[in-house]
């Protein structure tokens, strides 16, 4: 996976009791469902987008990359988005998107 973005690392670093209970709670809830590894992903994109994260979306982004999935697949997300977020936060997440499509 890429590396983590400074501020996740010093945070790891500084509260490493909070980041081991995080990181188990990402864990968990992964394994709680029947959701194979890429919808999840999708998934975790489309929440991402829904609550404007950028940094998220970049992340997720590059997860869903490294994990095989194309770009017209993660467009898609943001697509899916236009009649519950509308059409400006559309292009906002398609411009995140492209960021590290691109």
């Amino acid at each position: 996976m890429s590396q983590l973005p400074k501020p996740y690392i010093e945070f790891k670093e500084k509260y490493p009791d909070i980041w081991q209970a995080y990181d188990q709670l990402g864990t968990t809830v992964h394994a709680a469902g029947s959701l194979d590894e890429k919808t999840r992903g999708l998934v975790k994109l489309a929440l991402a987008l829904g609550a404007g994260r950028e940094g998220a979306v970049h992340t997720h982004v590059r997860k869903l990359v490294e994990m095989g999935a194309g770009a017209d697949e993660i467009r898609q997300v943001a697509l899916l988005a236009i009649p519950t977020l509308g059409f400006s936060a559309t292009m906002m997440g398609l411009t995140w998107i492209d960021d590290v499509l691109e």
